[in-house]
C-alpha cells in the first residue's frame, strides 16, 4: 500500500516549497539525500524560532505508571483542552511493561492529534506545566511518573533546539509509542502534514514500516503491550477473550422477553441466572427499541429502571461483572452511572439524543456506538434499507458517529462499536454483516487505524432474520440459530456477544476461542 509513498510525497508537498518563506521559519536543508525529508524538515537552533501560521496539526504522546492513571489521562486531557489545544484524535489505550528502568510500575501509553496556535516552545511550556500541576518531579529519567507528554511531531517541522527535539529523539525506538502514534492515522495519507510524519521515520513505507520493523500488530498480547478500555480507576483487558454480555428487557413489548421482567423480584432473578451462566456483562434496558416500537420519556425510562439498578448494584454476585444500562437518553445514562452502571450502550450513536455525547464523556465511562439510521420507528424503512454496500457504509456511518463522539469528548479509546444487527437491515444485509466483520474493520482502518482496533459488540440473539431463515416464529426457539450466528460473529473478530442465553452462548465462545487460539 505504501510502495508508492515517496512519489506520493513528492506530489503534495509541492505546495510546502512554495509556502515556506510565508511560515516564518528559519529553513535550513538537512543532510538527507532523500526528497522528502528536505521538504519537511526544519531545523531550528534555539527557542526564538517562531511560526507565523495562525494553526499548526502536533501529535503528543500520553503516558502514566504512578497513582490512579486512568484519572491522571482524563485530567491531562482537561488540562490541553484548557490550554489552547484542540484534540481531533485520540489514540488506543495500552497498558505497557516499563522501558529502559525496569523496576517500576506498569505504563498506561497513548497519543492524541490535535491542532493548536501556540508555537513549539510554548506548547512545551504548557506541556511542562501540565505535567508538575499533576504532581510529576524531578527524577530518575525514564523513572515512574504521573504523567508523561511529550511533543511526537509539530505540523511539517522538524525542530532542534536546545530545549527541544521534534520529532522525538526515540520515537522510533519504541513500541509503546509508534502504536498509538499509529492509531491517529488511517491507511491513506489524508494531508501533507501526515506525509510528513512519515518521511521523517526515514523508511519508504514511512511509519508502517517502522512499525512492522519492531514486530507490528503481534507485538499487542505479548511482549507486555496489550490494548486495554478503562472502567473506573482499573483497565479492562478486552482481548484476551470473547466476553458475554446478558440481556435483561424491563418492557412490556421487548420482541423476545417483553413483559417477563417488569417485576423487580423477576427481573432480580434472571439477573442472578445470567450471572450464573457466566455472563461477563449484564445490559439492563427499560426501552423497546424492536422495528416499530413506540417511544418512551427519559422520566418513563427511569422509573423503570431505577428500582432494579439500585437492587442490582448492591448483589454480591456482581462482584467482579460490568453492568451496562441500554438507553439513547442522556438524563437515563447519567442517573444510571451515578447509580452505578459501568457502561452507555446507545443503539443511536448519539442520534436520538446528541446531549448524551457530552454527558458520557463527562462522566468518563465507555460507551457502545450501534449502526442504526433513524429510530425504531422507521428504521425499517426501505429508504434506510437502502445501501449499495452494506459492510462499507455501516463501516462509514459508524466512523461518522464514533468521531462525533470523539469531538464530544469521549476519547476512541473508551468506544465499543456495534454495526447494529437487526437494525436498519433486512435479512441478506444482516448475513452481509455476520461474514463482513473483517471488512467493516478494513474500511475503518482507511481512516482511522484506532477505529479499526477498537472491540466489536456483536448482537444477533433471538433477531427475526434468524427466524425468517429457519421457520421459528418463536423468539425463545431461536437460539440454536443464535448459537450459529455468533460462532461465525466471533470467528470473524467479534469481541462481545450480546445475548439472551448465556450459557448456550458461552459455550460456544470459548471453542471460538480455543480455534483462534489454535490458529
Amino acid at each position: 500500500m505504501f510502495r508508492h509513498l515517496h512519489s506520493l510525497f513528492r506530489h503534495r508537498l509541492i505546495g510546502f516549497v512554495h509556502s515556506n518563506s510565508q511560515i516564518g521559519l528559519d529553513f535550513r536543508t538537512s543532510r538527507s539525500t532523500d526528497f522528502c525529508w528536505k521538504l519537511c524538515s526544519n531545523f531550528h537552533s534555539s527557542p526564538e524560532c517562531y511560526v507565523h501560521s495562525p494553526e499548526q496539526e502536533v501529535v503528543i504522546a500520553l503516558g502514566s505508571n504512578v497513582g490512579d492513571r486512568v484519572h491522571n489521562f482524563n485530567e491531562a486531557l482537561g488540562m490541553m483542552k484548557k490550554s489552547g489545544i484542540t484534540i481531533t484524535r485520540h489514540g488506543c489505550l495500552y497498558e505497557s511493561e516499563p522501558a529502559y528502568v525496569t523496576d517500576q510500575p506498569f505504563f498506561l501509553n497513548s497519543a492524541i492529534r490535535g491542532t493548536t496556535k501556540l508555537g513549539p516552545h510554548d506548547l512545551l511550556k504548557v506541556l511542562k506545566q501540565i505535567e508538575k500541576d499533576l504532581g510529576r518531579k524531578d527524577g530518575i529519567r525514564y523513572g515512574p511518573r504521573p504523567i508523561d507528554l511529550d511533543i511526537l511531531f509539530y505540523g511539517k517541522y522538524k525542530i532542534e533546539s536546545e530545549y527541544l527535539t521534534v520529532p522525538h529523539e526515540r520515537i522510533f525506538e519504541r513500541p509503546f509509542v509508534v502504536a498509538p502514534l499509529l492509531d491517529l492515522l488511517g491507511s491513506s495519507i489524508d494531508n501533507d502534514n501526515v506525509a510528513c510524519w512519515h518521511s521523517f521515520s526515514g523508511q519508504k513505507d514511512g511509519l508502517f514500516e517502522s512499525w512492522e520493523k519492531q514486530g507490528g500488530e503481534p507485538l499487542i498480547g505479548s511482549k507486555g503491550l496489550k490494548r486495554v478500555l478503562p472502567i473506573g480507576n482499573s483497565v479492562w483487558d478486552w482481548s484476551r477473550k470473547t466476553h458475554v454480555m446478558g440481556v435483561i428487557n424491563l418492557t412490556p413489548d421487548s420482541f423476545s422477553d417483553g413483559g417477563k421482567y417488569l417485576e423487580l423480584k423477576a427481573a432480580v432473578s434472571q439477573v442472578r441466572l445470567l450471572i450464573s451462566e457466566g455472563a461477563d456483562i449484564i445490559d439492563i434496558g427499560a426501552q423497546s427499541t424492536r422495528p416499530n416500537a413506540s417511544r418512551l420519556s427519559a422520566d418513563e425510562e427511569l422509573q423503570r429502571l431505577i428500582p432494579i439498578l439500585d437492587v442490582v448494584t448492591k448483589m454480591p454476585e456482581m462482584e467482579g461483572k460490568l453492568l451496562s444500562v441500554d438507553t439513547f437518553y442522556s438524563q437515563v445514562a447519567f442517573e444510571a452511572v451515578n447509580r452505578g452502571a459501568h457502561i452507555v450502550n446507545d443503539v443511536s450513536g448519539g442520534q436520538l439524543d446528541p446531549e448524551i455525547l457530552k454527558v458520557v464523556g463527562d462522566l468518563g465511562v465507555p460507551y457502545i456506538v450501534m449502526h442504526m439510521r433513524g429510530d425504531p420507528l422507521t428504521m425499517q424503512s426501505k429508504e434506510n434499507l437502502q445501501y449499495h454496500d452494506v459492510c462499507g457504509e455501516v463501516a462509514s456511518e459508524l466512523y461518522s458517529r464514533l468521531h462525533e463522539a470523539e469531538l464530544a469528548g469521549i476519547p476512541i479509546w473508551r468506544i465499543i462499536i456495534d454495526p447494529g444487527i437487526g437494525f436498519s437491515k433486512d435479512t441478506q444485509q444482516n448475513l452481509n454483516i455476520i461474514t463482513g466483520l473483517p471488512s467493516i474493520r478494513r474500511e475503518l482502518r482507511k481512516k482511522s487505524l484506532a477505529a479499526s482496533h477498537l472491540p466489536i459488540l456483536f448482537g444477533p440473539s433471538r433477531k427475526g432474520f434468524l427466524g425468517e431463515i429457519c421457520n421459528r416464529k418463536n423468539p425463545i426457539e431461536r437460539d440454536p440459530a443464535t448459537i450459529a450466528a455468533v460462532t461465525a460473529g466471533i470467528l470473524g473478530g467479534a469481541n462481545i456477544v450480546r445475548v439472551h442465553n448465556v450459557g448456550y452462548c458461552l459455550d460456544a465462545a470459548k471453542v471460538c476461542d480455543a480455534l483462534l487460539e489454535q490458529s
